[in-house]
């Protein structure tokens, strides 16, 4: 056992997927994500309207922190998975569930508050969540156009 409560295996796994091609990609999704809704906040709020843009930018912000907290539970998924390699019938965490789960609703939630107390508008912000799709595309683009070999 190690400090963290995991085992050796499970931190040897989540070191080698910390330093796999696929972890730059994340990164690069995760900085995406922020720059692309920030900057179509900016823009919108310049040129259009105000609460437009910050809608845009408040979705964007609750899309990449839902993409950070997807890739926690995920992680944890995988250590405790191959923490339980030998096992016939390994057993999925209750608190993992209760976290993905937990992920939409605190979501949800901020959405709602958002909207009624700041008064912005509840399509501005759907649109910055989908800054997290477009982010993805790119990422995924970018990949296309400059594999890591």
């Amino acid at each position: 056992m190690t400090f963290s409560g995991v085992s050796g295996e499970a931190a040897m796994a989540s070191s080698l997927t910390d330093s796999a091609p696929a972890a730059v990609t994340e990164r690069r999704i995760s900085r995406m994500t922020l720059l692309i809704g920030l900057v179509a906040g900016l823009l919108v709020a310049v040129l259009r309207d105000r609460f437009w843009g910050v809608g845009l930018a408040i979705g964007a912000a609750l899309a990449w922190l839902n993409f950070r907290w997807l890739r926690r539970g995920l992680d944890a998924l995988v250590q405790a998975s191959t923490a339980q390699a030998g096992k016939d019938k390994p057993a999925v965490p209750l608190l993992s569930y209760f976290g993905m789960l937990f992920r939409y609703g605190l979501i949800a939630l901020a959405v709602y508050v958002i909207f009624e107390y700041l008064r912005v508008p509840l399509v501005s912000m759907i649109v910055g969540l989908c800054a997290l799709g477009a982010a993805t595309i790119a990422a995924s683009v970018y990949e296309i156009l400059h594999p890591a070999d």
